[in-house]
């Protein structure tokens, strides 16, 4: 588990990065979707790659029919996200924008666990846990302050 550490917080930068590429991306297109789609355009065919190099046996149609509506839905809400981060990051700036995305990762990660909801395991939300999320929400909001 402790190796998974390192690279779990490496992704987390790279996530500002891309807020801030995706960003450009925008201001040299002039359009915020567009630029979610090329972004999102680049990362299919980064995943397709991964993917070839990978040789997963592939799925049958019967299969992909039998799943259950919702677990097709997560491609849709990265595209909510690329989209809005692309449009909000130059108005609250890159530590204001992670905190308020963590703030709100938080607050929906204590809501899964307690009801154990999407799949994760249920665990009781307690003092010390909301806290912990109150006090990271306290933390963005320090950093709207001019």
């Amino acid at each position: 588990m402790l190796p998974l550490i390192p690279f779990t917080l490496l992704v987390g930068a790279l996530l500002v990065v891309q807020a801030g590429v995706n960003t450009q991306l925008r201001a040299g297109l002039g359009d915020a979707g567009l630029a979610a789609l090329v972004s999102f355009g680049v990362g299919t065919l980064a995943l397709a790659l991964f993917v070839l190099v990978q040789r997963p046996t592939l799925p049958d149609v019967a299969t992909l029919a039998r799943l259950p509506w919702w677990y097709w839905v997560g491609g849709a809400l990265g595209a909510v996200y690329v989209a809005t981060v692309t449009i909000i990051a130059p108005r609250l700036g890159a530590t204001t924008l992670t905190m308020l995305v963590v703030a709100g990762q938080l607050a929906m990660a204590l809501v899964a666990d307690h009801f154990g909801l999407i799949g994760f395991a249920r665990r009781s939300m307690d003092v010390g846990r909301v806290t912990g999320v109150a006090l990271v929400l306290a933390g963005a909001l320090l950093t709207l302050r001019r």
